[in-house]
């Protein structure tokens, strides 16, 4: 026998193959037996969730405004999972199975713009008697909310500096800011469809904030005056209409909200509080699809 040859059994066939059955059947059969022992708490690893919640006051309201964050962060993680799905999709010319991403992340939107509605029977009263606490942490801060506008196209690299060298999070948004957003394979469809867009727009630096361009305009408008023919890209701009209305409007109630709660105030991470938050309501993900309305 060949000493390469792995080592027969009785039967001869190869032990090693053998082996790699049984502890696959063994795999198999523990993973059964944890399916149908499992209780919902375990799937969910409620322990853990529910042991996340820590506030720093005895303050009644600091539990809501914990909870609050804390959902928001959850939904935006969701919200990640699929605006990347999407971008993977429509970078592989399947445009229309990431309508299905798109429309599921516009209706997470809607339920995070709702959940204003239950942060607003804090009183200013009530967060004031707990905001103390709180030092210098702010939603500012958020990496997923930074990766979340990388990925739809909002670069700015600034936010990096807010993240700790080598973390994860840092990670997570440095990745999200050198690859293309979610509006520049959406482009690279409009080129793929014989749409002539310019280098600066095909060969930019993804890293740096995006620019609005005549001839991406031109281009959807094209689309827009030939629904039948471009059908794809304008269902496509639409779910991306959809998205940028979606956040705008989550940051209006967010505007809304702070203004109800603090006024004028700084926020506790050191912006301008309602005044910072207000110009962020000028920037649009997708420019040209809000321009060419105009032309219509």
């Amino acid at each position: 026998m060949d000493a390469r040859e792995p080592a027969a059994d009785a039967d001869g066939q190869p032990a090693e193959c053998r082996c790699g059955e049984s502890s696959d059947a063994r795999g198999r059969a523990n993973r059964a037996a944890m399916t149908d022992s499992i209780t919902y708490g375990q799937y969910l690893a409620l322990d853990a969730l529910l042991g996340c919640q820590h506030p720093l006051s005895a303050r009644h309201d600091e539990m809501l405004f914990v909870v609050m964050h804390q959902t928001k962060e959850l939904w935006l993680k969701q919200i990640i999972h699929e605006v990347t799905l999407a971008r993977t999709l429509i970078a592989a010319g399947d445009v229309e199975p990431a309508y299905k991403s798109l429309a599921r992340v516009s209706r997470i939107q809607t339920v995070m713009t709702l959940s204003w509605d239950v942060l607003t029977t804090m009183t200013p009263a009530d967060y004031m008697s707990f905001r103390e606490g709180l030092g210098t942490s702010s939603g500012f801060q958020s990496h997923q909310f930074r990766t979340l506008e990388y990925l739809l196209g909002l670069k700015d690299g600034a936010f990096l500096k807010f993240q700790d060298e080598g973390s994860q999070a840092r990670a997570m948004m440095a990745a999200a800011l050198q690859e293309p957003s979610l509006y520049d394979v959406a482009l690279a469809r409009l080129a793929a469809a014989g749409f002539d867009l310019p280098d600066a727009v095909l060969k930019r630096d993804h890293a740096q904030p995006y620019v609005a361009s005549a001839a991406v305009e031109d281009a959807w408008l094209a689309v827009y005056r030939d629904t039948e023919t471009y059908w794809d890209l304008y269902e496509l701009a639409e779910k991306l209409v959809d998205l940028d209305d979606g956040f705008l409007t989550w940051r209006h109630k967010h505007v809304l909200t702070v203004e109800r709660i603090i006024g004028r105030k700084r926020g506790t991470g050191g912006t301008d509080g309602v005044g910072y938050l207000t110009k962020t309501l000028e920037r649009r993900c997708f420019p040209e699809l809000w321009s060419v309305r105009t032309r219509l």
